[in-house]
């Protein structure tokens, strides 16, 4: 809640004496932001960053200390000076700038930033308009991150509904994943942010609310809004909560889809021209045959720009100790398209698409300098292995949701796999 202008409205003058010194304005933690930029991928050494909504600068000192150059956005000059005053302690003054600016009204060049930032700040646009405005300042491979409540049951209670709607409505991770997809981009990762998150906010402001001159303009409402702030949350917090959304603009190069029947030909050529035996070929084929294989909607191309099917990525049904999982295989690029994006470009399709129809485990037996780039990584950490003998760092898993809630086991792949 940093971003709002205070200086002629008691109301707001009074929340920001509540929030004035405070750690925090938003659920998170040191732990929380490390996570999300683990999952933003390589970066630059000195990664260009805006934090939008910043506040007074929790995330942007951590990222500074990470490296970047970060240009830190809030509308509330007080938040600023904080941030500075920090900044100047920790010896990070030159890695800082501040900018009082409206975020939904930003004079910042196209393409300007690797890496464009916003936690506990983007209600303040809404998440679609986010995704609409900040995409054009994200640099060639560039990352959107974003935290956003929402609701984490499909049925909230009455009392949840009626708290949020009345503030900011609130939607499921599942929906603003298919918002995300929807609007150019796909997801990196997701960061389910702990009970532990929202302490880090809610403990140091309950105690500045009790603490609080309750005859100061403005002050008791305030104080209404706070504590009916943190009764909902102790009341009814298995509703609701934060998650990160990590978010990278598709390569526009490569126009990715789900297969349909006419491509059938030309994906059965790009995958035999892919590999050294046609066995590849057969293994799409069989996997077409197979019901308890197939999984619809999750056969995807990506065309080049005359047209051509560049590359094939395909998800079928595998199990996890009887627990169903989803088996990333095969991954084919054309030969004349390899080494150009088109292979990352329909696998993130295909990932992207098994979030959307509800998958959370997939699993690939591959190039362990390849696959980790998605988010992959070795099975074995979470106690899954294959039921025949390859090496530990080939076998890797993706947690699709980022609630780290995978069962342990060993996999049983479809008859066509032949293992």
């Amino acid at each position: 809640m940093s971003d709002h202008d205070s200086t002629q409205n008691t109301p707001y003058q009074a929340f920001f004496t509540l929030h004035h010194g405070l750690p925090r304005q938003g659920p998170g933690s040191d732990a929380t932001t490390r996570r999300l930029l683990a999952l933003a991928g390589p970066l630059p050494e000195r990664p260009r960053v805006l934090d939008l909504g910043c506040g007074p600068g929790r995330s942007a000192l951590l990222l500074a200390e990470a490296g970047a150059e970060v240009t830190a956005v809030d509308l509330h000059e007080p938040f600023l000076a904080e941030l500075r005053t920090a900044a100047d302690a920790r010896g990070l003054s030159d890695r800082i700038r501040t900018v009082r600016a409206d975020m939904g009204a930003l004079d910042l060049p196209d393409g300007s930033f690797d890496l464009v930032w916003a936690e506990s700040s983007v209600f303040v646009l809404g998440f679609d308009r986010a995704l609409a405005d900040w995409r054009r300042l994200l640099a060639p491979g560039g990352t959107l991150v974003l935290t956003e409540c929402v609701w984490t049951t499909a049925e909230p209670s009455p009392g949840a509904r009626a708290f949020w709607d009345a503030r900011y409505p609130l939607r499921t991770v599942a929906a603003n994943t298919a918002a995300a997809v929807a609007a150019g981009y796909h997801v990196l990762g997701l960061v389910p942010q702990p009970e532990s998150d929202w302490d880090e906010y809610y403990d140091p402001l309950a105690e500045r609310a009790d603490a609080a001159d309750t005859t100061a303009p403005g002050m008791a409402e305030a104080l209404a809004e706070t504590r009916a702030e943190i009764a909902m949350r102790r009341a009814h917090g298995a509703d609701y909560g934060y998650t990160g959304f990590v978010l990278r603009p598709a390569d526009p190069r490569w126009r990715t889809r789900a297969e349909t029947g006419a491509d059938r030909g030309a994906v059965r050529e790009v995958v035999t021209a892919a590999f050294p035996t046609p066995d590849e070929a057969r293994l799409v084929d069989a996997l077409r045959a197979d019901e308890d294989a197939w999984l619809p909607g999750l056969s995807y191309v990506a065309e080049a720009p005359d047209g051509t099917i560049a590359a094939y990525a395909l998800i079928t049904r595998c199990r996890v100790d009887g627990a169903p999982a989803a088996a990333l295989a095969p991954v084919a690029v054309a030969p004349a398209h390899q080494r150009s994006g088109a292979g990352q470009a329909v696998v993130r399709a295909a990932l992207d698409a098994a979030r959307l129809s509800g998958e959370r485990l997939v699993l690939v037996l591959g190039h362990p300098e390849y696959y980790p780039r998605f988010g992959f990584v070795r099975a074995s950490a979470y106690g899954i292995k294959p039921a025949f003998t390859v090496p530990d760092e080939a076998m890797m898993a993706l947690d699709l949701d980022g609630s780290g809630a995978v069962a342990g086991g060993t996999i049983s792949y479809p008859v066509a796999f032949g293992v």
